[in-house]
C-alpha cells in the first residue's frame, strides 16, 4: 500500500532528540516523505547542520535549540505554531547499568525526566496545535525495555515503562479527537552513541552489547518503521509496534556468533 502524502495542514513533522541516531534518521526520512521538519536537541550545532543537509536534499527543515525538560523553553516553543501534523517524542536515553541495590538515583532521575517528563511537556504543550491540523499524530518512541524487565536495566526499564503508559493512557483519553498515538518500541539498536552514553563512554562496555550480533538493528531501520506508521492513512493507528533484529527474541534472550 503506497504512503499516504501529508496533507497541506498537517505536514509541520517535530521531531525531539534530532541531534543524532533514531531522531535524526527520523528526521530525515520524514523530510524525504514530505513533511516540513522541526529538528530539536540540546546541542545546536548538530541540528543545524542536519537542517542544512536536509535543505541540501531539496527538502525542508529548521533547527531549534530545545532542552524537552525546561517546561518554560517547551512552551515557548510549541507558541510559534499554530498547527503541527506530526510530534515524535524521541529524546531519551539510558544511564548506566547497575542492579537496584546500587543504582544511582540521579542517573534514574535524569533518565525519568529526559523519557517520561520531556515526551509528557512537548505532548501537553503540542497537542491544541496537533488538534488544529484536523489529522494530528504523536509518536512515542519507547523501548522493548519498556515491555520487559532484565537485570541491570531497571531504571531505564522503569522510565520507559512510564512513556509506554503514557502513551496507552493518552490514547484512551483523546479518543474521537483527530489525533492519532503510535507507540514505536524497538529493541536492540546499534547506534554511535546510546551505549556509549549508557557507560559513561566506556567504548569496551559499549561495544559488549552489541559483540556476536550480526545485524543488530540500525537508527534507519528505526526510522523507517516510524515513518512508515505515521504516513498510513489517517483512520489507521498503529498502537503499538515492537521491532527488533532478528537475533533477539527478547530482552535477555540473544543469539551471538562468539
Amino acid at each position: 500500500m503506497a504512503s499516504a502524502a501529508p496533507s497541506p495542514a498537517s505536514r509541520i513533522a517535530i521531531v525531539t532528540g534530532a541531534s543524532s541516531g533514531i531522531g535524526a534518521a527520523t528526521a530525515r526520512q520524514l523530510a524525504a516523505a514530505g513533511y516540513r521538519v522541526v529538528l530539536t536537541a540540546r546541542r545546536k550545532d548538530r541540528i543545524e547542520a542536519l537542517a542544512e543537509e536536509i535543505n541540501a536534499a531539496g527538502h525542508q527543515a529548521t533547527a531549534y535549540q530545545l532542552d524537552v525538560t525546561d517546561r518554560a523553553a517547551v512552551d515557548e516553543f510549541a507558541s510559534a505554531f499554530k498547527t503541527v501534523g506530526v510530534l515524535v517524542n524521541n529524546a531519551g536515553g539510558a544511564l548506566g547499568a547497575d542492579p537496584v541495590a546500587t543504582g544511582d538515583p540521579a542517573d534514574w532521575r535524569s533518565m525519568y525526566e529526559t523519557n517520561v517528563i520531556g515526551t509528557l511537556n512537548l505532548t501537553q504543550a503540542l497537542l491544541p496545535k496537533l488538534d488544529a491540523s484536523g489529522d494530528g499524530t504523536v509518536v512515542v518512541v519507547s523501548s522493548t525495555a519498556g515491555h520487559g524487565t532484565y537485570e541491570g536495566g531497571a531504571g531505564y526499564v522503569a522510565a520507559k515503562h512510564g512513556a509506554h503508559v503514557l502513551a496507552e493512557t493518552l490514547r484512551l483519553e483523546i479518543v474521537g479527537r483527530p489525533i492519532r498515538v503510535i507507540e514505536i518500541a524497538p529493541g536492540m539498536v546499534k547506534t554511535d552513541e546510546f551505549a556509549l552514553t549508557r557507560f559513561g563512554g566506556d567504548e569496551e562496555k559499549a561495544e559488549k552489547v552489541y559483540q556476536g550480533v550480526a545485524e543488530p538493528l540500525t537508527a534507519d531501520d528505526v526510522a523507517d518503521t516510524i515513518t512508515w506508521a505515521v504516513t498510513r492513512p489517517s483512520h489507521v493507528n498503529v498502537d503499538l509496534l515492537v521491532l527488533r533484529p532478528r537475533a533477539q527474541a527478547s530482552n535477555t534472550k540473544v543469539h551471538r556468533d562468539l
